[in-house]
């Protein structure tokens, strides 16, 4: 393979990883699996002013989600800027779902990001969540009868409880 067509694959597959590093993001969200989502970012990462470290995001995540209900993130437009073979920038689309307490919301976020690849591996070094708009759905679906898919399309779902993480993660707001 020559060097243009070497250079040309390379650059696919960092679109192509880094495409993925924001669909892992939603889904260990989404599933409360903070441990995955803390390893999609760099081990230095800063954090505030004076913390950085997975140690100090991982704390901060489950400050942000501790308060929060069942989550729906969906990854849409995603625009990679390459700068260099270990160096990008993103503008990543996002619908999500939320509930907060009795609250439904959709929201729509754009999350500005900054990527680098460190040991073969394209990670986030910064993430920033920027909203466009949140607002109150008329009917929050949590609370209701189950649906027993595909008995009936309307109700509620499996989802997020059938993943462990969600369970371990929630079992922590569940009186002893």
């Amino acid at each position: 393979m020559d060097e243009g067509a070497r250079r040309d694959v390379q650059r696919l597959l960092a679109y192509e990883e880094i495409r993925q590093l924001a669909a892992r993001y939603a889904l260990a969200v989404d599933s409360r699996d903070l441990d995955a989502l803390c390893g999609l970012f760099v081990d230095d990462v800063r954090v505030t002013r004076e913390e950085s470290g997975r140690d100090a995001l991982r704390a901060s995540f489950a400050a942000q989600l501790r308060p929060l209900g069942v989550t729906i993130l969906n990854v849409g437009t995603h625009v990679i800027d390459l700068l260099d073979e270990d160096h990008a920038t993103g503008h990543v689309y996002c619908k999500g779902e939320i509930q907060e307490g009795p609250r439904w919301i959709h929201q729509a976020i754009l999350y500005r990001d900054v990527y680098e690849r460190r040991g073969g591996r394209w990670l986030f070094v910064r993430r920033r969540h920027d909203l466009w708009y949140g607002a109150d759905v008329g009917a929050n679906p949590i609370g209701l009868p189950p649906a027993n898919w595909p008995e009936h399309s309307a109700g509620s779902g499996t989802v997020p409880s059938l993943w462990k993480t969600w369970q371990d993660f929630t079992a922590d707001d569940q009186p002893s």
